[in-house]
């Protein structure tokens, strides 16, 4: 959900491209487009005496919800940023249900591939390290695409928090979207303006305005049967937003809270620390034959592991299934204790298959850690299921959850809810964007 200089450009032109499209995913087995069907913005959740089972299947009791066809679109930033992805739609539908306690959702779209693998780790035989494939497409300098992207299917939902966010009735997503706004760079001599075509986060425009934001990571949260579930802020306001260009990072995991001011330039705020938990990053550094330069490799291992996308946190613990690496050689050699494993001898552990489209070998190594989310984060539970042609995604979570920080939209009163769906297609930060939904309660 990234922004132009000018947002309401972006946003005239991007709710111009995701309107007019139509989906329906009628079928248990299979994710299909139609050939007819209503389109609206408004999702309606009925009321019902059987709660679903959080599985994944489409089950009789969601025949009463009745679908919200919508289409989104990967906007035109008008950077490069999105090059590779832009204009790609991902037609979607949407039911929901509700009881006395929770809210349910039941999300389908179509998708040609499953793409769980992340980032994953591989040896390159020709300068004998390990690497990592990269999480969205690469393009060499005359455009042309080297390597396709390695990135999670996913999805979001942002939501308006006791509609403290203005923009968010007219703008829904896009009114926490502030990358590529210029700023001023006081960290110079003399200070200079800066157009800002680089990085940035999202953040909203007052202290007191905060969005709720559920992350449907469909590689590793969904491990544990679990959406995540963040929240959003100001990042301290124009004071440091301002000075960053966009960069202040509003986007937080639910629990966490302002301790102060940091002493360092520009002097965002800061904030508690979550515990270890949901996805950790297997990576580490370690010396070339124990002397030489540094370079990275995985730490966690399965040595017997044949195409696995993650390493459970519980097998890196004594007497699990995981090893740690503790050497690497300057031939690529990684050692643990107990064995070793050569990446050289056949493509197990290297790239296979076409330069730009191929995969790699099966015992590639995967990129992250899983544990569970813990506290506020994990009030969303959550399953999936890849059908072979698309998602079929099924989640719940309390009308009103224990939360006393106002990190949640509070859903018991049955007040129609404005909010936005992200639809991400085997990329880190591409993806589809529908702005202005509505989701309202039939009594």
């Amino acid at each position: 959900m990234k922004f132009l200089q000018s947002r309401k450009f972006w946003v005239v032109a991007t709710l111009t491209c995701v309107m007019g499209y139509l989906v329906s995913c009628t079928k248990k087995d299979q994710v299909i487009i139609p050939t007819s069907g209503a389109s609206t913005t408004t999702l309606v959740s009925v009321k019902t005496s059987t709660a679903p089972n959080i599985d994944g299947s489409i089950e009789s009791a969601w025949n009463s919800a009745p679908k919200l066809n919508f289409t989104p679109a990967v906007p035109y930033p008008g950077n490069g940023l999105f090059t590779g992805y832009n204009g790609q739609q991902y037609p979607a539908t949407l039911r929901s249900m509700y009881d006395d306690k929770y809210v349910y959702f039941l999300a389908e779209w179509a998708d040609a591939d499953k793409s769980v693998f992340v980032a994953t780790w591989y040896f390159d035989p020709a300068t004998q390290l390990w690497a990592q494939e990269p999480t969205s497409k690469k393009f060499d300098s005359n455009g042309n695409v080297t390597r396709d992207g390695f990135g999670e299917d996913k999805f979001a939902m942002l939501w308006n928090i006791d509609n403290s966010t203005p923009l968010f009735l007219t703008q829904t997503c896009y009114a926490s979207c502030h990358i590529f706004t210029p700023y001023t760079n006081y960290s110079v001599n003399p200070a200079v303006q800066v157009s800002n075509a680089g990085e940035g986060n999202h953040y909203t425009n007052g202290a007191s305005e905060k969005i709720d934001m559920w992350w449907g990571h469909l590689s590793r949260d969904i491990v544990f049967k679990q959406i995540d579930d963040d929240y959003q802020d100001w990042a301290g306001g124009p004071g440091v937003t301002g000075l960053v260009g966009g960069s202040g990072n509003g986007r937080h995991v639910d629990g966490l809270v302002v301790t102060g001011t940091s002493a360092n330039f520009p002097y965002a705020p800061t904030y508690t620390v979550a515990p270890a938990q949901g996805a950790l990053n297997n990576k580490q550094t370690l010396k070339l034959d124990g002397t030489g330069s540094k370079v990275s490799v995985p730490m966690w291992i399965l040595p017997n592991g044949d195409n696995y996308y993650y390493v459970l946190a519980t097998d890196t613990l004594a007497g699990g299934k995981a090893v740690k690496i503790t050497g690497v050689s300057s031939t690529g050699v990684l050692t643990y204790n107990g064995g070793s494993i050569d990446p050289n001898s056949g493509t197990d552990y290297q790239r296979t298959g076409d330069a730009v489209l191929g995969g790699d070998g099966p015992k590639c190594f995967p990129s992250y850690i899983a544990s569970p989310l813990l506290g506020a984060r994990a009030d969303i539970t959550g399953a999936a299921i890849y059908t072979g042609t698309g998602w079929i995604v099924e989640y719940k979570r309390l009308l009103k959850t224990s939360d006393g920080l106002k990190q949640d939209v509070d859903m018991s009163g049955l007040k129609d809810q404005q909010f936005g769906f992200a639809i991400w297609n085997k990329s880190n930060n591409q993806h589809g964007i529908q702005p202005n939904l509505t989701l309202t309660f039939k009594k």
